[in-house]
């Protein structure tokens, strides 16, 4: 894995933002994996700046979303449709009909995430995914004890997920405890891999990705197995990884020869 580590927040969302630009100058039909939660709001926030710039454009580009909450409507204001058309598709020049997330309100949950999985087989795969890390290491809503080459899929979530998420929701109002999830296996499908990571919180979950065993008690980790992985981190989350330095030389060598290649 490539391993980037920043000052802040905001130079995560920047590098981050840089990365989904330049995929979209190079391709622009490319098919984007997203993510919801506050990590990647930032980076939208970037990303509607340079289509509004006219520095990019997601006229010709499709997304698929990494799960969505198991019993919600998209209009509801805390699925994650309606979270995504607020944070991002309302404001850019994507085609509506190209955005896909998970149906939440699916009469057949089983029988949606088995045409999740053909859609995004038909578009011809994900080119670049974005992930976020939860802190006990799940990525999209695959919690730990998540098989390594498992399918989109309902998924239970755990008590730590449901109440980490529980500030969203009003005090008294239903909270899902079932998603619908990209699988581990989905991921690793993707062409490219970015997680974003930023805060003390996911100090202990990126150092388990990073140098713990492969293993479903940390799904993240399945990253390791990726040939085209990066993880955009702050120092609060890089904080708890062996040696930090080390990580940060290997990344300015690795901007010297992109450089001298022109590739940067």
């Amino acid at each position: 894995m490539q391993i980037v580590i920043l000052k802040d927040a905001t130079a995560v969302a920047h590098y981050g933002g840089e990365l989904f630009a330049a995929q979209l100058k190079k391709q622009p039909a490319s098919v984007l994996g997203l993510a919801t939660g506050s990590t990647p709001v930032a980076l939208y926030q970037n990303l509607i700046k340079l289509n509004q710039q006219g520095d990019i454009t997601f006229a010709q580009a499709q997304s698929f979303n990494l799960d969505e909450y198991l019993g919600l409507p998209g209009e509801h204001p805390q699925s994650y449709r309606y979270f995504m058309n607020q944070q991002l598709f309302n404001h850019i020049d994507i085609d509506i009909n190209n955005t896909h997330v998970p149906p939440g309100n699916a009469d057949d949950p089983i029988a949606a995430c088995e045409q999740y999985e053909r859609q995004i087989a038909e578009a011809g795969g994900i080119d670049l995914q974005l992930l976020g890390i939860g802190r006990n290491g799940h990525i999209g809503f695959n919690e730990p004890s998540s098989g390594l080459t498992s399918r989109t899929r309902v998924k239970t979530l755990t008590k730590a997920t449901i109440a980490d998420n529980a500030r969203f929701f009003a005090e008294g109002e239903y909270q899902p405890h079932l998603s619908i999830t990209m699988g581990i296996g989905t991921i690793l499908d993707a062409k490219k891999v970015v997680l974003l990571a930023t805060g003390e919180s996911k100090a202990a979950a990126i150092a388990a990705t990073v140098e713990g065993p492969l293993s479903a008690a940390c799904p993240a980790s399945a990253l390791q197995m990726h040939q085209n992985a990066v993880l955009v981190i702050d120092e609060a989350a890089a904080s708890k990884l062996a040696d930090v330095d080390f990580y940060k030389h290997i990344e300015a060598e690795n901007q010297k020869l992109l450089a001298r290649l022109g590739k940067r």
